[in-house]
């Protein structure tokens, strides 16, 4: 057993990010806003991310999940919040049954709500409504968190005259505790009643859904294939917790498509693994990530059946699109952080290679790029090495180059203060393979918001250790067997942040 305390770049900002629209000159081909239109008696409890989408045969609209033909949404509160009455429930509906597909944790100790999504997709190949809750990850919570699943599936299927098996469930919060299942109940009529296609009813689902997050995250786009208009649109949460293979973070994604299902589920795996999969905030994962899609079908276009068809081509695209907009979201909301991270990474002996050396090469220090690079597992020539912190170029061919530290630092300082985004470049060798990822720097208020999530009664044992320098003891068993193991490890502090950041000049 070990910890791995990932590296992060440290960037101190001086004030509260106030959103804004930027650009960096060849870096990012678009960047926008999530469209958003709330009516003026809704409260705005917290602003829309920007989402950053790459260029290509589509443009973005308003609409979010509800921009595809065929589909509501809502969101309310329903009490299930420890603190604070954004809304706290979410319900995504589609008027037809709807082609579906799904992504999970890839951990063992997966949630409730995980293990009914995949029995439920198991037995079936078409869904008609998705219910999220935030407050309680309902995780670690046996028999009787699996039953409360049932039951908030039951109630949802009830009120919409469905099958409950048609009916998926996502849940987020605090792990270990069970869905506030009275409150739920009693919330779902008028959950219910707010259903509408419009603008409101996704942007109003998209802040449900959020739990640490100081953003919401929604998009939408259109683009014509085979003849026909056909929408993709999806929403997300996700700040801290995140890490390739899912990470702590939902997602459900909509589109009119008119799609076989074999082709949708392995186009929407093939997506995730190009966008949420290629994303890092702090190494860790967690039980309830889950990405839902579901194909409606209403476009009018001919039935996409074959991945190699042209048609299938666009969509697979237009999925990457949303979803890489969505997961560069996630990391630019990273608990705290002050910039998104951007590493591109080439030369390598396939994508897949190239993906693994983006993920690990997440760290700014541009000496402990060169040790994640290698951590990644991917032989390469480490004579042929190269390394750029946006266009100034610190490692060539293996060696360190003299550089303009001042010019590194100004470059860092100000994506930081503008919350923009640090672009890392990298090379291995002269092969045809790239890839991407994404991640964030790591700042003060990191430290603060994990410090203050929960309020647990363990607070005050952490607390007493903390302040004489003690030890703080985890104890964990996993059976019955006659093996055991010793680790140690450390919390974070403001100092970590402190000292990493000043580590080189």
């Amino acid at each position: 057993m070990a910890f791995d305390i990932p590296k992060h770049l440290c960037i101190r900002s001086s004030a509260l990010y106030q959103p804004k629209v930027s650009c960096m000159s060849g870096h990012l081909r678009m960047r926008v806003f999530a469209a958003s239109s709330i009516a003026e008696d809704e409260p705005v409890y917290i602003p829309a991310a920007p989402i950053l989408l790459p260029k290509g045969p589509w443009q973005q609209i308003s609409g979010g999940v509800t921009a595809a033909k065929g589909f509501k949404a809502a969101g309310t509160y329903g009490g299930l919040r420890a603190v604070g009455e954004k809304p706290d429930l979410a319900l995504i509906t589609c008027d037809t049954d709807a082609i579906s597909a799904g992504t999970f944790t890839t951990i063992k100790v997966a949630a409730a709500p995980i293990m009914y999504c995949k029995k439920v997709l198991d037995d079936s190949l078409t869904a008609r409504a998705v219910l999220i809750n935030a407050g309680q990850a309902n995780a670690f919570t046996g028999d009787a968190g699996y039953e409360d699943v049932l039951d908030c599936s039951h109630a949802v299927a009830e009120l919409l005259h469905l099958n409950p098996y048609q009916v998926l469930i996502e849940s987020t919060g605090v792990i270990g505790q069970r869905i506030k299942k009275e409150a739920l109940l009693k919330a779902l009529p008028n959950l219910v009643d707010r259903l509408s296609s419009s603008v409101q009813g996704a942007d109003s689902a998209a802040v449900a859904i959020t739990t640490t997050d100081l953003v919401s995250k929604s998009v939408a786009i259109e683009s014509e294939i085979g003849g026909s208009c056909v929408k993709v649109g999806g929403m997300a949460k996700g700040s801290g917790m995140i890490h390739p293979n899912m990470a702590t973070m939902l997602g459900v994604i909509t589109t009119d498509a008119l799609v076989t299902s074999d082709v949708w589920r392995e186009m929407v795996l093939v997506a995730v693994k190009r966008s949420f999969n290629r994303v890092t905030v702090d190494g860790e994962t967690s039980t309830n990530d889950c990405v839902i899609a579901l194909a409606s079908g209403l476009s009018g276009g001919n039935k996409i059946s074959s991945l190699q068809s042209p048609e299938a081509h666009i969509l697979q695209d237009c999925l990457h699109a949303v979803m890489q907009g969505l997961a560069k979201s996630i990391a630019w909301d990273g608990e705290g952080a002050t910039c998104l991270i951007e590493v591109k990474v080439n030369g390598a002996n396939s994508e897949a290679e190239a993906d693994m050396v983006a993920i690990y090469g997440r760290d700014p220090n541009w000496g402990r790029i060169a040790c994640a690079v290698s951590h990644a597992g991917v032989p390469f020539d480490q004579n042929k090495l190269q390394i750029s912190l946006g266009n100034i170029m610190l490692m060539n061919d293996g060696q360190p180059l003299q550089f303009d530290r001042a010019a590194a630092s100004n470059y860092l300082r100000a994506m930081g203060e503008i919350h923009g985004t640090v672009v890392i470049q990298i090379s291995i060798g002269d092969g045809a393979g790239s890839g991407l990822a994404w991640g964030c720097d790591l700042s003060y208020d990191y430290v603060k918001i994990n410090a203050e999530y929960t309020t647990a009664a363990a607070s005050n044992y952490l607390r007493a250790m903390g302040e004489i320098h003690g030890t703080v003891v985890i104890q964990i068993s996993i059976g019955d067997g006659a093996g055991s193991g010793l680790a140690w490890g450390c919390d974070l502090s403001y100092d970590y942040v402190k000292i990493n950041a000043e580590y080189t000049t």
